[in-house]
């Protein structure tokens, strides 16, 4: 009987593609029967993941990437491998590539490629997988997405971030960011008017809705304000209207990493209070800024008309 090399030696990161296993002497009947009693996981048409291994974000995009080697990680993909963060899209994110030859006319469920010229800056690698650098790929964002969308990832990319419980240092400059949005194309010149809404101090996603929604509503208090209380110690604030005295906190373990943080969080609101600035404090979950913003707007002006506005 032929000896046959053992399939997980024909994996490459944990993936093996069907076709690979055929060119190295496996009868399909055969290959089916073990694959399945080694217990590999079906991962894509063709592609299958390593017993053992999680059926993760990289996994998933190496299966098509190998499949059709051309093809860059790009977009909400490029993003997460990244981690930069975006708002939660509307029902199951497709697995987005670009494809720099231009010429990928085919179809896959749950994968969704462009057709787009990529410079060789445009191109690094992350966990072995051909993507887009962070600066092509916040362009890419900001150019396609909504511009609460769009922000959110920006200010996430441009300062440090805890994301995935994984402290992360700034990835791109805004300058870097301008300069490749220069060239005219489509959604250049909208994405460099946002540029402009882009606040670097923003601390979260929830963050940056909040103020984009004080903003929508003519609200422009100041962001990441630092304070002292009368003992010294300090408070940073995540919006101060300081004409009123009212403080804005965002707050939410969803978004601010773990519980801990959380308990941290409401022992520095009490901090917060005993800063001579401050008269009034007001305190929104990240649910109510994604869920219920009319009612936090409403609020905020209410609170601004009782201190004197």
């Amino acid at each position: 009987m032929e000896e046959r090399t053992a399939l997980r030696e024909l994996a490459q990161g944990g993936v093996l593609l069907t076709c690979r296993a055929l060119r190295a002497g496996w009868p399909a009947r055969s290959l089916t029967r073990a694959l399945r009693a080694e217990g590999w996981g079906r991962l894509h048409a063709g592609a299958w993941l390593e017993p053992g291994r999680a059926v993760d974000l990289p996994a998933r995009l190496r299966a098509v990437q190998l499949l059709t080697p051309r093809l860059v990680v790009s977009h909400r993909s490029a993003a997460a491998l990244w981690r930069i963060e975006t708002l939660a899209a509307t029902g199951e994110a497709p697995l987005e590539f670009i494809d720099p030859a231009l010429g990928f006319r085919g179809k896959a469920k749950g994968v969704r490629v462009r057709r787009m010229f990529l410079g060789p800056g445009d191109i690094a690698s992350r966990y072995g997988l051909r993507v887009t650098s962070p600066v092509r790929t916040l362009t890419d964002l900001v150019r396609s997405l909504p511009r609460d969308d769009a922000l959110v990832a920006l200010e996430s990319a441009v300062t440090y971030r805890r994301v995935d419980r994984v402290r992360r240092a700034p990835l791109a400059g805004l300058d870097a960011v301008a300069a490749a949005l220069a060239p005219p194309s489509q959604g250049s010149a909208r994405a460099r008017r946002w540029l402009g809404l882009c606040d670097p101090r923003a601390g979260s996603p929830a963050e940056t809705v909040a103020r984009l929604r004080m903003a929508d509503a003519g609200l422009r208090p100041e962001s990441q304000v630092e304070l002292f209380t009368p003992l010294g110690r300090r408070a940073v604030l995540d919006f101060l209207f300081r004409r009123e005295g009212l403080a804005v906190e965002i707050e939410g373990y969803a978004y601010h990493g773990t519980r801990e943080a959380h308990r941290r969080d409401v022992s520095r609101f009490n901090q917060v209070l005993q800063c001579p600035e401050v008269r009034s404090l007001l305190r929104f979950t990240a649910q109510d800024v994604f869920l219920e913003s009319e009612r936090m707007i409403s609020e905020i002006w209410a609170a601004l008309v009782a201190l004197g506005r």
